[in-house]
């Protein structure tokens, strides 16, 4: 699988799986265990999901999902902004360790900025590097002027991703803060890259598929992981998608193919505000 490096240089799948608005309902558990499973299997190492996710639900189908299977994966939770004072921090990630059932996180975010004291996520972040609780840290919903504030407090340039809204339906970012991100390094983690389903409905869509042999989601897929900074985490809770999204990266669409998406789904204007779900 084509792989992304993050700002500071470790290499990480272009494809995951996300798992926004699991663990909400204990009558889906068992479905929604088994889609994280199934995506495992289908090569979809790269696992995405948060405190805020189900109240920790989502984290704890990822840990009964994983199960013995750990070391294979690159693990990435997120911290709410009310939780990222130096100490809030850590009793965050420890909670969230506890629920995933592991001893460590490979990427730590920041959900968005809120009212967090930036200096102090980062101090946070730090003590739990030093400690091997967390490999990297990034943040989630920046803009560039978050991002440069970012950058101007002692170890801010250490982020390692920006997790944000991008996918052929909505390409705010390309405007702000796709470019000061690339900029420095700073490759994006692509959340909704189906647009929550909704993009795949879209007629100019579903014919571009059909006349190249690709599903719709597979055709979006593909489109994000086009460009070499994107990192897409489609969530789905029916475990026969997985296999559907995991065969995206095989795909490799040409310049005309690229150019007929641009056409088809171009970019707003700039000056809209970061979006956000």
């Amino acid at each position: 699988m084509k792989q992304v490096t993050l700002h500071g240089g470790k290499r990480i799948p272009a494809l995951g799986q996300g798992t926004w608005r699991m663990g909400e309902r204990a009558s889906d558990h068992n479905r929604e265990v088994a889609a994280v499973r199934a995506g495992i299997e289908a090569g979809l190492t790269l696992i995405d999901t948060a405190e805020m996710y189900g109240n920790g639900g989502a984290e704890r189908i990822v840990g009964e999902a994983m199960a013995n299977r750990r070391d294979e994966l690159f693990l990435v939770s997120k911290v709410f902004p009310h939780n990222a004072s130096r100490a809030g921090v850590r009793a965050a990630c420890q909670a969230s360790l506890e629920r995933l059932g592991t001893d460590r996180l490979d990427l730590y975010l920041l959900h968005w900025r809120g009212g967090a004291d930036l200096a102090e996520a980062v101090a946070g972040f730090e003590d739990l590097q030093r400690e091997g609780l967390i490999h990297h840290w990034g943040v989630s919903n920046f803009d560039a002027a978050d991002l440069a504030d970012l950058w101007a407090v002692p170890g801010g340039d250490a982020c390692s991703t920006n997790q944000l809204l991008y996918h052929l339906g909505e390409r705010t970012i390309e405007h702000d803060p796709l470019p000061w991100m690339r900029h420095h390094g700073l490759p994006a983690m692509a959340y909704c890259p189906l647009g929550q389903g909704r993009l795949l409905e879209q007629p100019g869509l579903r014919a571009f598929a059909e006349r190249n042999g690709i599903t719709p989601a597979q055709a979006a897929l593909a489109w994000l992981q086009s460009h070499d900074d994107v990192i897409a985490i489609p969530k789905t809770s029916a475990p026969e998608r997985q296999a559907e999204n995991r065969a995206s990266a095989e795909v490799t669409l040409g310049r005309e193919q690229l150019a007929k998406l641009d056409q088809l789904f171009p970019r707003p204007k700039a000056g809209r505000p970061l979006p956000i779900v």
